[in-house]
């Protein structure tokens, strides 16, 4: 949304500088984007007077003219037809930069004549489109002045940030009452015109869709002559990047932007009878003002006559019923639309008008009958005429809304401690009316605003952000977890504790990735393309999390950043819906570069020790998994694993990834990542073990060498061993695989070790030969496996 410093000030009363104004309107929630100077890119430019203009000797279309610039004489050979003695015009010195084109002037040599500068037309300087001729400046323009200072175009334009609710502030009426609220000055009255109707009309207006379309009203004016608009008018519109059209069409726009009421001006003359609002119908379509013809879809709104279709309510005029320099009658509309309904008609449609973008975030209903009077006087001002009473048709919008709230709930839901008279005061200013004691009447152009929290934000966006002190959170202790361990934290924090702890640095990506990429990780069905995506990278929602991290990796290698480990929790997107997923990846060696360690390149048991502290960090035992070598194609085959529960549900994938797909991201050495989808993971039903002491008694350990089949996972053999007895067993790791001579073809030896701790006595040696014996028996029995001599 953008504005000029005096266009604001035409609403607020104020002596607040750029800056507490800046500063203001940002701690309000309406994000300063940008504060550009128009005199920056005018400046240098001159007005000035042709003295002398003669045919220039080697060229029959140039002159070349004797020019006052207010300290000197110059030459300047010019092409203009217009260019003569006596004009009063624009001049560039050498080295001052042209607007449009970017070009550096300098002292030239055309035609064997010397030409200091140039003469500059509409185009040239961004002012219109005019080329034919150079600027004319009335006779009595000062000589030497700068040009943007003679016609005020140093005017400041502040471009903000609108968030979705705040609908209120697509009018610079809107953002001079937030900042009147804060104190930082006075909103001024507004002087709306009261009309009475020189004739009525038979002209008439029926709504066969009043959830659509609630409120309608309009107005003909006739005998009007549709000139240019006022300069301050065309000045304004100028300024915010728009191109004054006609006065008719200026004040329109002027009225979308001014008071964030979008209007619509009919031809009358082109209209074939009355006006009806309804919905779409199979096979409509209409030629709008953009001078595209579309198809529109049967839930859309449309204005038409006795017979066709002039507008796409809400979004775009009709190009058969627009007004031109010959137009002499109009009927003026301005109504209320429901938002969502225009703003699906504009997805649809792919239209993106500054009337769309107003209705759809949803319009001061108030201000329907206050817009059509003002724009009224508008065109009887500009272009004459004499209007008709107002046409009504559906039902005007009823009265404003209340919500409840208790002025203690600043302190309880905020954190602000203020006194009742304070909140009082901010909510007045901001429009909404005590009623009762715990009462509040919502201004009509606030239809966010649906209950208490709402003015609680309300109430702390005016006071400041910065005013709500830091309290610590409750610390939360290892018998509360225990007690109650899903409801204390939430699994996603847990998670992000867990993984950070594990020396891996949280990432934030986009949910958009180029098709390309979503192909590659199970995606790219048209029913996840973007619409209108930001750029061609982020064509499709993202079906898994790793492309954006692997891209962040690319970048961080780039930069000399090699051993990097990122993490994110995030939804991916699939055809059947969102899924919540804990993702990472680990790349290049593990380890800092010392000589006491030479480090080692990460494989995917790195990853899946991710994977199982994601596990163990929502009260999840990982041992209960089942392990499955069926992976997606991203992963490499052999080099990776799917954890599931039971036969279908599966947990998490883990491993190396593909080397076709390092090669898609441009990187060289080997990259691990794993992926845990959250909300597989059952439900923790307390942690797994009691906190304790630690044993009093020796604890013992034996290693164990099985010969097994080589499509046997060492994983089954470590839970077949811990299941044997889990109050003794307090741990079974692998410490060597190996395949090769001694060991059979198709088989392979796996050795691990068990350790025992007991809790009430030492272990005696023949216990511990029992116990030996059942993993020995156990193993073999369940597994085939053969005790290795």
């Amino acid at each position: 949304m953008k504005f000029t410093l005096s266009w604001l000030r035409d609403h607020l009363d104020t002596k607040a500088t750029l800056e507490e104004i800046t500063t203001r309107l940002t701690a309000n929630g309406l994000l300063v984007d940008s504060v550009e100077n128009p005199a920056e890119t005018l400046k240098g430019f001159k007005i000035v007077e042709i003295l002398e203009a003669h045919p220039h000797p080697n060229a029959d279309r140039l002159k070349v003219c004797r020019v006052n610039t207010g300290t000197d004489i110059v030459q300047v050979v010019c092409g203009a037809p217009n260019a003569r003695a006596g004009l009063k015009g624009i001049f560039a010195s050498p080295g001052t930069t042209i607007p449009t084109s970017g070009m550096v002037l300098g002292k030239s040599r055309i035609r064997d004549v010397e030409s200091a500068g140039m003469m500059c037309s509409e185009r040239e300087l961004g002012l219109g489109d005019s080329h034919e001729g150079i600027i004319e400046l009335p006779l009595d323009a000062p000589v030497g002045e700068d040009f943007c200072v003679y016609k005020g175009l140093d005017d400041l334009v502040i471009d903000i940030e609108i968030t979705p609710n705040r609908g209120d502030c697509l009018g610079v009426r809107g953002i001079a009452r937030d900042l009147a609220a804060t104190g930082i000055g006075d909103l001024k009255p507004l002087k709306i015109p009261s009309l009475k109707g020189k004739f009525s009309s038979a002209f008439q207006v029926r709504i066969d869709d009043l959830q659509g379309c609630p409120f309608f009203t309009g107005r003909l004016i006739r005998n009007v002559r549709n000139s240019p608009s006022p300069e301050w008018l065309q000045k304004k519109l100028r300024a915010i990047g728009l191109k004054p059209i006609s006065a008719l069409v200026d004040i329109t726009n002027f009225m979308s932007y001014d008071r964030g009421r979008p209007m619509h001006v009919f031809d009358a003359d082109k209209l074939q009878g009355s006006l009806t609002i309804r919905k779409a119908r199979t096979g409509d379509q209409l030629q709008a003002l953009d001078n595209n013809t579309y198809l529109i879809p049967s839930d859309a709104l449309v204005i038409t006559d006795e017979h066709d279709v002039c507008s796409l309510a809400g979004i775009m005029g009709g190009l058969a019923s627009g007004c031109s320099e010959e137009t002499v009658n109009v009927f003026v509309e301005s109504a209320l639309f429901e938002p969502v309904r225009i703003a699906m008609a504009g997805r649809a449609l792919r239209i993106l008008s500054d009337s769309r973008y107003r209705f759809e975030r949803g319009v001061d209903p108030a201000v329907i009958e206050e817009g059509l009077e003002q724009a009224t006087q508008m065109i009887l001002d500009f272009c004459g005429g004499e209007a008709s009473n107002i046409i009504r048709a559906g039902v005007a919008p009823s009265e404003h809304h209340r919500v409840p709230f208790h002025t203690s709930r600043v302190q309880t839901l905020g954190g602000l401690s203020l006194p009742k008279e304070k909140i009082y005061e901010i909510l007045e200013r901001l429009g909404f009316m005590p009623e009762g004691e715990h009462t509040f009447k919502v201004p009509s152009w606030r239809p966010d605003i649906k209950g208490e929290a709402d003015l609680v934000e309300e109430i702390l966006r005016i006071h400041g952000y910065n005013a709500v002190e830091a309290v610590d959170l409750p610390r939360i202790t290892p018998e509360e977890i225990r007690q109650n361990p899903e409801s204390q934290v939430d699994r996603p924090w847990k998670i992000r504790c867990s993984l950070v702890s594990r020396g891996m640095s949280e990432a934030y990506t986009w949910s958009f990735i180029k098709k390309e990429w979503a192909e590659k990780f199970g995606g790219g069905d048209s029913l996840l393309a973007v619409e209108n995506p930001i750029s061609a990278d982020m064509s499709d929602m993202r079906p898994s999390l790793l492309p954006l991290l692997l891209d962040a990796l690319r970048r961080n290698i780039a930069r000399g950043h090699k051993e990097l480990a990122l993490f994110e929790i995030g939804n991916q997107y699939h055809v059947a819906g969102e899924v919540l997923a804990a993702t990472g990846i680990r790349g290049l060696e593990t380890g800092p570069r010392h000589w006491l360690n030479s480090g080692r390149s990460v494989d995917l048991f790195d990853a899946k020790a991710d994977v199982y502290a994601v596990l163990e960090s929502c009260g999840f035992d990982p041992s209960s998994l089942q392990l499955s070598t069926e992976m997606p194609p991203w992963y490499h085959p052999g080099r990776s694993g799917t954890l599931m529960l039971g036969a279908k549900t599966k947990v998490a994938y883990f491993g190396e990834l593909h080397p076709q797909i390092l090669e898609m991201f441009d990187l060289q050495e080997p990259v691990v990542g794993f992926e845990v989808f959250v909300n597989t993971i059952p439900a923790a039903k307390g942690l797994k073990k009691d906190f304790t002491l630690l044993s009093p008694y020796q604890p013992v350990e034996r290693d164990f060498s099985f010969i097994l089949d080589t499509h046997i996972p060492g994983e089954k053999l470590l839970q077949l061993i811990q299941k044997l007895d889990k109050n003794l067993i307090t741990s079974v790791s692998v410490f060597d695989v190996y395949q090769g001579k001694e060991v059979p073809e198709g088989k392979k030896s796996v050795a691990l070790s068990v350790r025992l701790e007991p809790r009430e006595n030492t272990l005696t040696e023949a216990e511990i030969t029992n116990l030996s014996n059942k993993i020995i028996e156990n193993a073999q029995k369940i597994l085939g496996a053969e005790l290795r001599s």
